[in-house]
């Protein structure tokens, strides 16, 4: 969907008359109240948006090169650049760089790297999507049992057989789709009441199905074989194993499709943030989007639990700090979280791999160790935000 922007200048406020139809061009004035911090006042620019959205890019790119650098053994960075240099050229790769180097830039930690990245950005835009449908920073697939749920459907395709041939594998994802949905399901009819859908009463269901799943998880990892139930258990705790390239078009194929719809509601996130009450009385059908944004991440989680696990924390942490930097417009936070995220990711994974090399640490750990204090500061500092 195309935003409209004004040129070097404030967004025009509708009058009271406004039609439902433009409803969606509001930004949401309640974060303006909630602090004295001038990002969350900050007037959404096309300037403003190319030039975030522009430094987040080159941080990617500039994280990037270091992720491919560090590792068990570090590759230096003008052999790296060579190696794109030529690659880009189409022509036969500079001899200096040794076939070792190529092998591992190429087929070890590119992959990779992309993993993480596209996983990053999907967890943080989930995030953000999630937090605006509830108006709640501890609104994250992983809090919520969403992810649970994927990883649920995504260890019954395991147990079937999925994930053994290429058209297994492209399988998974739907399995975890699956999975998310029916735990999104469960969640909307558990906790609707009045045909309204309490925040606090989501949260308690979504803690409650996290058990329910995971000890399910457990009961299906325990009748594995050995060797597969190894397996199982270092991808629930959350892992970027080096994909193969067809692996990654197919799940390119799945997250573009989930993203691209997801960006699209940008402008009903923003009248959603100003809450139910009032994006009803701006014409917003908000059970519609509530239904379609629950579809849209469970569609998202699902494909990328289904190759990286439960990692978790990325969908809170990331979109609550880029809100507090760059204001609350869904129209550059969620592009901007999703930058964020997947740089994050890509991070958090060097540093499990290179921390006590060659053992690997699960970057499901990194992350957990890096939100759960976060959890903590939301929970007991930041009280009047989880209202």
């Amino acid at each position: 969907m195309r935003a409209r922007f004004v040129h070097e200048g404030p967004l025009k406020r509708p009058p009271a008359t406004v039609q439902p139809s433009s409803c969606a061009d509001m930004l949401p004035r309640r974060a303006a109240s909630e602090g004295s911090n001038a990002s969350h006042r900050a007037i959404l620019t096309r300037s403003r948006l190319a030039k975030t959205l522009g430094i987040l890019a080159l941080t990617v790119i500039a994280v990037s090169l270091m992720c491919l650098h560090f590792g068990a053994q570090p590759i230096a960075y003008g052999e790296i650049l060579r190696v794109f240099v030529d690659i880009l050229r189409d022509r036969k790769i500079d001899d200096q760089v040794s076939d070792l180097a190529r092998t591992i830039l190429l087929q070890v930690r590119l992959p990779r790297i992309l993993l993480g990245f596209m996983v990053g950005c999907s967890l943080a835009s989930v995030g953000v999507a999630l937090q605006a449908l509830l108006r709640n920073p501890l609104a994250d697939p992983y809090v919520l049992g969403v992810s649970s749920g994927a990883a649920l459907g995504a260890a019954v395709g395991v147990l079937v057989g999925a994930g053994t041939t290429f058209l297994g594998e492209t399988a998974l994802p739907a399995c975890g789709f699956a999975g998310g949905l029916l735990a999104l399901v469960i969640i909307y009819r558990t906790a609707t009441s009045y045909e309204r859908l309490p925040i606090h009463s989501l949260l308690l269901t979504g803690v409650i199905l996290n058990a329910i799943f995971s000890a399910l998880i457990m009961f299906i990892t325990s009748i594995l074989e050995p060797n597969r139930s190894y397996g199982m258990m270092a991808w629930l705790m959350g892992t970027l194993t080096a994909p193969t390239y067809g692996s990654l078009v197919s799940l390119v194929i799945y997250l573009s499709i989930g993203l691209f719809l997801l960006f699209s509601q940008m402008r009903v996130m923003n009248v959603l943030a100003l809450g139910e009450e009032s994006a009803q009385s701006l014409g917003v059908d908000t059970e519609q989007a509530k239904r379609v944004i629950f579809v849209l991440t469970a569609l998202v989680t699902g494909a990328v639990v289904s190759v990286s696990g439960m990692i978790g924390f990325i969908g809170m942490v990331v979109p609550h700090a880029v809100r507090l930097v760059i204001g609350a417009d869904h129209r550059l936070l969620l592009p901007a979280s999703a930058l964020v995220g997947g740089t994050f990711l890509m991070g958090a994974d060097t540093v499990a791999r290179t921390l006590i090399s060659p053992t690997e640490i699960p970057v499901g750990i990194i992350t957990a160790l890096a939100g759960g204090p976060f959890f903590v500061y939301l929970l007991l500092w930041r009280k009047d935000r989880l209202a």
